[in-house]
């Protein structure tokens, strides 16, 4: 193994009949972050407050950020080779240390959280700089700048870890927004100058499944918080319509993302003769939105199975409308970029969140929890029998 760059070649190879499944390496590596959710999403029920909601926003962005990069890179390299597996499972190993360390990630643990971040970071961008520096000069070339790039948000991020708590988010939201806009940029670094979507040739059926079962992580962990809440209750019929409200909601939410646009924005990436394009603005910006989306949906639940009788208390309201309309404002944005028009059904859904809170606290819990799943039923019926009308569809 030469120091300089790996002898023989680890890219994925393209064109075969399975060449863009995922490997059951990448499904084990994603563990970790089903972790990660559920730690933001109870760092998030613990302080409601508006600095509880931007510190629990840009912990999910840089948990986030390390998954999808990651993504990135098991799209070029292929996970069956021994090296792309251990650099996984050491990744894996900084991912827990990282989950472990978010809620007092602004607290004691600073400092554990931005160097298992930076590590997990740089040290992908450098085993990808020397998996390929023989054998994708334009992708090694593209890794030299993203490494640039993550060694100046380096800097912030130990730095926020190192300073007071108070001071931290500051330090933080300055690295967070270096590493947002490296790929709108294509990382353009001086000596190199910047990256194409068209550098980047991902292989837009992978992409698309990696995206799609991050999705299933995060509904996966609302049905957990879900269920681990109901099973400690005494079971009531209050309590029970509590549960299955929360249970609709998640029906709901995997129904308006896979039902209709899943596919179609599957069918359009892996067609397209620029998928990187589309990998950079639909599946890496846009899906964090659906991701927070579910993860506040997850809080709004956990509140009203809590306590579903009486008036909601302003966290039940802001939870359960702001979550509902992150998630359609999410899909919204993603299928209205992949089709070229924002769906009809999901505009409506917004129209119908914002004039929920006119109802004001009169609604108990379990009532405003059931008129946001019932939004969400209306949307996903309308957009599906849309889609059945549209000439051409079978």
């Amino acid at each position: 193994m030469a120091l300089s760059g790996a002898i023989r070649n680890y890219a994925r190879i393209r064109g075969g009949s399975d060449s863009a499944k995922v490997d059951f390496v990448e499904l084990f590596f994603d563990l970790v972050f089903v972790f990660a959710v559920t730690q933001i999403s109870h760092f998030l029920l613990h302080d409601l407050s508006l600095k509880g909601l931007g510190e629990s926003a840009l912990l999910l962005a840089a948990v986030w950020w390390v998954w999808v990069y990651t993504a990135w890179v098991t799209n070029w390299l292929d996970p069956t080779t021994p090296p792309v597996r251990v650099m996984l499972f050491v990744l894996m190993l900084a991912g827990l240390v990282l989950s472990t360390s978010i809620p007092t990630a602004f607290a004691g643990r600073g400092l554990v959280f931005a160097l298992a971040f930076v590590t997990m970071q740089l040290g992908r961008s450098l085993f990808v700089m020397w998996a390929m520096r023989h054998h994708n000069r334009s992708n090694y070339l593209n890794f030299v700048r993203i490494s640039v790039w993550l060694g100046v948000s380096a800097v912030f991020w130990i730095s926020g870890g190192l300073a007071d708590p108070e001071n931290r988010v500051f330090f933080w939201l300055v690295a967070l927004l270096i590493e947002l806009a490296g790929p709108a940029l294509g990382f353009r670094t001086p000596g190199l100058g910047a990256s194409t979507t068209a550098d980047w040739d991902v292989d837009g059926d992978h992409m698309a499944e990696r995206a799609a079962l991050f999705i299933i992580i995060a509904l996966g962990e609302s049905i957990l918080v879900s269920g681990a809440t109901f099973a400690e209750q005494e079971w009531t019929f209050i309590a029970f319509s509590a549960f299955l409200t929360t249970f609709v909601a998640s029906v709901a939410m995997w129904l308006i993302y896979f039902n209709v646009g899943q596919l179609r924005a599957h069918h359009k990436i892996a067609s397209t003769d620029d998928p990187g394009r589309i990998a950079r603005v639909a599946y890496t910006y846009i899906h964090v939105l659906l991701v927070a989306g579910i993860i506040v949906v997850a809080v709004s639940d956990e509140l009203v199975l809590a306590h579903p009788l009486g008036h909601s208390a302003p966290s039940v309201f802001w939870t359960s409308i702001g979550g509902t309309a992150l998630y359609l404002i999410g899909n919204l944005l993603f299928k209205g970029y992949v089709e070229g028009r924002p769906p009809l059904s999901h505009m409506a859904g917004l129209v119908l969140c914002a004039v929920l809170p006119f109802a004001g606290g009169a609604l108990s819990p379990l009532v405003l929890g059931a008129a946001t799943s019932l939004i969400l039923i209306v949307v996903t019926i309308w957009e599906y029998v849309g889609r059945i009308k549209e000439p051409g569809h079978h």
